[in-house]
């Protein structure tokens, strides 16, 4: 096992480096480490403490606050609480405001931190008492005397009243905010902060809405305080050395400090309201900015929260928690404590760690110093004595080490040593020769192995070489097969250095191979014609269509091809050969031969698989010249059927008109002579009339119906597609047929579900199809019968189905597949009364193929029909378009 950890690790970091200078500094290093990590864990310590003594601070002092602010609002609401416990007992009633003034002015003697009491009614009473010092009192009354204007006297010590001049007319106290507020709370609240009128100062006010014991309304007792006084109770907080406690609203406008600062500032003699961020105490400002950052709003603020905030480079700690206990009053009280005013007492402390440390360094250097060079003295006469190990005949005999156990121990190891070493050092000079034969030898086979690789994979990369160029290549692609097979035997015959390359084919009765192509390499030379019948060399023939591949080592020796060995292989020399059947259409159509001279060969399977493919390009080129062929032949086809449709279109236009101007005249004259312009007709006479002209126009339908037939075989028929209505499209097709079903007394009628979407179809082509499939239930149906359309989408509404039912005659299910075959019509006892061309319902299918559909036919004889047609439908298009067919 190795055991020289000097190779690993950060061992080779020390590399040349002295002993005594490494030991000095891992001494030293694990000194600084200890007493640096004491040095930290002091300081975090201390640290930590004065994080948790900021913490109990400011949350004493926010408690401290919290409870001082509790008590100055809960004084309001127990006065307003015992005037209502008063107006209870019928000591004092709403209803005669004038009993209240003594009592309003002893209790702003009793509450000095309130400035004004005041008491309204519903009867437009009002009646206010306000403190102007400890002996003078404005009073304020307005009621039925004062005929409800709103009066405003001076009161002196003695109780005598003064009436200022200061007079406000038809004053309605119910009208103003503070008693509308607490008539819509219906319960004690405060208001909102506002500044005073008279003198600059900020105020607040507290309201309780009065019920009598039915619930009614008998008006709204309120008092006056001022919020200045909340200041005072801050600034008689202590926070720490320099913090600070203060107040905001939500909406970030100061309330009151625990600093002389007022939170308004005068503008033309009136207070405006001061927000936190402007504060001009540094402090208070910077603390409501640091607040205004960290939440964007702050009635985000639910719960208390501790935080901290640098300040002039220096750390602050903060405290901020929303007031609780009086749901209206939405304050949040502020706490702010630097930390330097914990961090005196810490800071000295550190340094003096400081100062230990760095002596306790110092000296464990020097120690260090003394250990090194009592420990490597022996060390390095040792070293010294190591160095000549290279050379065995520097070496003494004993090393002699003293000083330190272990290292004396160490020397007697190494004299040990020395004397195996010596033994073993000749034993190993004699096994390095041995080795170095065996690694020469061992580079000799590698060297041939490398070689046989390299060889493998130059004609790798000629066969793939050879692959590309051929997929490439025009000829094969074309289905040339005359320059194919030329390209490919020589391509072959070099990728494979082979000599010769024949391309062999079987011929129509599979009796023999004929050479299409022979490439010979040597001397570059095609030849073709060469012939190998069946019956010479059954077994080879049989071979070829019985195995892929055929690879042949030693010609001589093996069975298969041993027919061809007297007269085709031994007189060339041939001595091995690869056959590699060509398959077209699941068959074998002839082989590739690849034929090796004078030397025997051991086809490799890349060799084999090579050849194999080139049977494949083989294959392909046949395959492509047959489909040149068939395409070729197809074109011819095609543009003769194109000749013979124009040649029948043409003739049946000239058909038309040469037998439609005849047709006309003949009608023409037959219809004269029914009306007798010629003279009179006898009945025999205009019976044969009838007759002429009926098959007239019958002969007329049918070249009508043979033109469109023709028009639409030819693509000649243009869809004129739109969104239709389905009823208007079932009536009018019912319309058209109205006179002749009212002949033979049938009864029509159309079934279709409500509110169906319109289908895209072409109307005129469609109202046809329906036309032909009525006139013929028409047709077939008894007198007294019934002919109806059914209409019925499908369940995804992809498409829907149009039937035309009828009661009539029927026909057997052997005869339906006829229907729709061009001039049949379906013969029994009563169809051969009924005239008709046999072309309607082609005409039908037809048209109802070009919109995608299908027709359907069922029927029982003598029990009716049913013939369905299904058409896509819910496929409308947003604009009409036109299809081309």
């Amino acid at each position: 096992m190795n055991k020289n950890t000097g190779q690993n690790g950060v061992f080779p970091l020390f590399k040349g480096v002295p002993l005594r200078r490494i030991l000095v500094a891992l001494f030293v290093l694990q000194i600084f480490l200890a007493v640096g990590l004491t040095a930290y864990l002091s300081i975090r310590n201390g640290q930590m403490a004065v994080n948790e003594v900021a913490s109990e601070l400011r949350y004493e002092v926010a408690n401290r606050v919290e409870q001082n602010l509790q008590a100055y609002l809960s004084t309001p609401r127990q006065v307003l609480r015992g005037n209502q416990n008063i107006i209870d007992i019928g000591l004092l009633k709403m209803e005669n405001l004038a009993t209240w003034e003594s009592y309003l002015i002893k209790q702003l003697e009793i509450f000095p931190d309130a400035v004004a009491f005041t008491a309204s009614n519903e009867q437009q009473e009002h009646l206010g008492v306000e403190k102007l010092n400890d002996r003078q009192y404005l009073l304020r009354k307005a009621d039925k005397s004062t005929g409800y204007d709103l009066y405003t006297y001076k009161i002196d010590s003695h109780g005598q009243r003064t009436q200022l001049p200061e007079v406000i007319k038809n004053y309605d106290a119910r009208s103003r905010p503070s008693y509308q507020a607490a008539v819509t709370a219906k319960k004690f609240s405060f208001s909102q902060i506002f500044t005073s009128i008279t003198e600059p100062t900020l105020l607040i006010s507290a309201s309780q809405p009065i019920y009598d014991s039915q619930g009614k309304l008998l008006g709204v007792n309120s008092t006056l305080t001022h919020v200045s006084q909340i200041g005072d109770l801050l600034q008689n907080i202590k926070v720490g050395k320099s913090g600070q406690v203060f107040i905001i609203e939500r909406s970030g406008l100061l309330v009151a400090s625990s600093t002389t600062e007022e939170p308004f500032r005068l503008q033309n003699g009136k207070p405006i309201r001061l927000a936190a961020s402007q504060s001009g105490n540094a402090f208070t400002q910077a603390s409501a900015k640091y607040l205004e950052t960290k939440f964007s709003n702050f009635d985000q603020i639910q719960s208390l929260q501790q935080l901290d905030f640098s300040f002039n480079g220096k750390r602050q700690f903060l405290e901020i928690r929303p007031l609780q206990g009086e749901p209206n009053v939405n304050w949040l009280i502020v706490v702010a404590v630097p930390e330097a005013d914990f961090m005196g007492q810490i800071d000295r402390n550190t340094q003096t760690t400081i100062f230990l440390c760095l002596g306790a360094l110092g000296l464990a250097i020097l120690l260090g110093i003394i250990a090194a060079r009592w420990i490597t003295q022996p060390i390095l006469y040792f070293s010294t004595a190591t160095k000549d190990l290279a050379d065995f005949t520097k070496v003494q005999d004993l090393v002699a080490i003293q000083g330190i156990k272990e290292v004396e121990v160490l020397g007697e190891s190494f004299n040990e040593m020395m004397q195996d070493l010596r033994k073993t050092f000749t034993a190993q000079i004699t096994k390095n020769e041995e080795l170095e034969l065996q690694v020469k030898q061992q580079t000799q086979e590698l060297q041939q192995e490398i070689q046989v690789h390299i060889n493998s994979e130059r004609k790798l990369e000629q066969h793939h070489r050879a692959l590309a160029e051929l997929t490439n290549h025009k000829a094969i692609s074309e289905g040339n097969l005359e320059t194919a097979f030329k390209v490919i035997t020589e391509k072959a015959a070099n990728a494979l250095e082979v000599e010769r390359v024949g391309v062999w084919l079987f011929n129509s009765e599979r009796t023999k191979l004929q050479c299409i192509n022979l490439y010979e390499r040597s001397n570059q030379k095609h030849s073709a014609g060469v012939e190998r019948d069946r019956a010479d060399y059954p077994i080879y023939f049989k071979s070829l269509t019985s195995a892929r591949i055929i690879a042949v080592t030693d010609t001589r020796t093996d069975l298969r091809i041993q027919e061809l060995w007297d007269e085709q292989l031994e007189p060339k020399n041939i001595v091995s050969l690869i056959n590699t059947s060509i398959w077209v259409g699941g068959e074998v159509v002839g082989t590739v031969l690849y034929e090796q001279i004078d030397i025997p060969r051991i086809w490799e399977l890349s060799e084999q698989n090579f050849a194999h493919s080139i049977a494949e390009f083989v294959a392909l080129s046949i395959e492509v010249c047959d489909r040149k062929n068939a395409e070729s032949a197809l074109r011819e086809a095609q543009e003769a059927a194109e000749v013979a449709n124009r040649a029948k279109k043409t003739f049946l236009v000239n058909m038309s008109h040469e037998l439609r101007t005849p047709l006309s005249s003949m009608l023409e004259i037959a219809e004269a002579l029914q009306n007798e312009v010629y003279g009179t007709v006898t009945a025999e006479q205009r019976q044969f009339l009838s007759t002429l002209e009926s098959s007239g126009k019958n002969l007329l339908e049918l070249i009508n119906q043979i033109l469109e037939l023709t028009d639409i075989e030819s693509s000649k028929i243009q869809l004129q597609l739109a969104a239709t209505s389905i009823p208007e499209l079932c009536d009018s097709s019912l319309s058209f047929v109205k006179n002749l079903a009212l002949q033979k007394n049938i009864q029509l009628s159309v079934q279709i579900p409500e509110e169906l979407e319109p289908i895209q179809v072409d109307e005129r082509r469609i109202r046809q199809v329906f036309i032909n499939l009525l006139s013929n239930a028409i047709k077939f149906t008894h007198d007294g019968g019934k002919v109806w359309i059914e209409v019925q989408p499908t369940s995804t509404n992809e498409y829907i189905f149009f039937s035309v039912v009828d009661t009539g005659i029927g026909m057997l299910s052997d005869d339906l597949f006829q229907l729709f075959q061009p001039f049949v019509q379906v013969e029994n006892a009563s169809t051969r009364r009924s005239t008709g061309t046999g072309l309607g319902l082609v005409m039908v299918q037809k048209i109802v193929e070009l919109h995608g559909g299908t027709v359907h036919a069922e029927s029982q004889l003598g029990k009716g029909s049913r013939f369905t047609v299904k058409l896509p439908w819910k496929k409308v298009r947003e604009e009409e378009v036109r299809i081309n067919y």
